[in-house]
């Protein structure tokens, strides 16, 4: 047998593979879709930047029938007025048809539009296990220019974590007196066990010198900001998929079984909450999700708000 060759039966065996893994793929995008994890807006925006993807790869059909409350009835009526056969593949759709698809689709389920007069205090949430503070520690290194806020907390440290840098890590006597005394800007108890709060003075420090300050809080947290500071800006970090989250959870290897489990009921309520966010980042790659936080940290400056 020559070299670089091999025999036709692997080649069937790994296109087979291959062709399993894909199916599995999509079918996850479109659970995730149903479940609201994922919008359908970002999923065709996933299959329009890379037609071969698993979401480039999916038929309309499928699209379509994967969205909340639209049955194989309406999904025929959509395709015929929409004018796109039901054997297209996302991203294989036309210039005309994915205009068209878009407005059908933004005029039914319309994703939430950012707010104006935003300020230079972001705030950066989303559900456990996503990698808010991985992207915040990215931002930190590559982005100085971008002040990071430290967490006060009263959970033990993860290994590698030091105090000061990573959070501030405080017992519950030291937590009430910083409650008592309103020194914190929003505080809650995550996950029904350990108490988050964020430091109120260094943020008004950094802000009065025309700084912009980043912080990577939990949903509670984020909302608590918002009230008392309804200028931030509100960036919800999202999984690529819910199984992503899942094995990103366990992977990492720092909760028992039981503190996994109540951490996945309480993403899933997080998740549900993404639409009170001025902006969604999906987390496929740290570097390239940093990049558009900072990108959209940027923009209220430069808008004078």
């Amino acid at each position: 047998m020559a070299d670089g060759q091999r025999p036709p039966e692997v080649d069937r065996v790994a296109a087979s593979q291959k062709a399993v893994a894909a199916r599995r793929a999509r079918a996850s995008l479109k659970r995730d879709v149903a479940t609201r994890v994922v919008s359908p807006q970002e999923l065709l925006r996933r299959a329009y930047a890379d037609p071969s993807s698993p979401a480039g790869t999916m038929r309309v059909t499928e699209f379509l029938t994967s969205i909340p409350a639209i049955g194989e009835g309406k999904r025929d009526r959509v395709l015929q007025l929409l004018e796109i056969s039901p054997v297209k593949r996302l991203g294989g759709l036309g210039a005309r048809q994915r205009r068209d698809l878009a407005g059908w689709l933004d005029a039914r389920l319309p994703e939430p539009r950012p707010r104006s007069g935003r300020s230079r205090l972001i705030v950066l949430a989303g559900p456990t296990a996503v990698g808010k503070g991985t992207v915040a520690g990215y931002i930190k290194e590559h982005h100085p220019e971008i002040h990071l806020s430290v967490s006060a907390t009263t959970r033990p440290p993860r290994p590698g974590e030091v105090h000061g840098e990573h959070y501030f890590f405080v017992d519950d006597e030291e937590f009430d007196r910083l409650v008592e005394s309103d020194a914190l800007l929003e505080h809650a108890t995550v996950h029904n066990k350990y108490r988050y709060g964020t430091p109120r003075a260094p943020i008004e420090e950094a802000l009065a010198r025309g700084d912009t300050v980043l912080l990577e809080i939990d949903l509670q947290g984020a909302r608590q900001v918002l009230e008392a500071e309804p200028s931030a800006t509100l960036v919800f970090l999202l999984p690529p998929s819910w199984d992503e989250l899942v094995q990103r959870l366990v992977g990492r290897g720092t909760e028992d079984a039981e503190e996994r489990a109540r951490r996945l009921r309480t993403a899933r309520t997080e998740l549900a909450a993404q639409g009170e966010f001025d902006y969604r980042v999906v987390n496929q790659d740290v570097a390239s999700a940093a990049r558009e936080v900072v990108e959209l940290v940027k923009a209220p400056a430069r808008s004078g708000s």
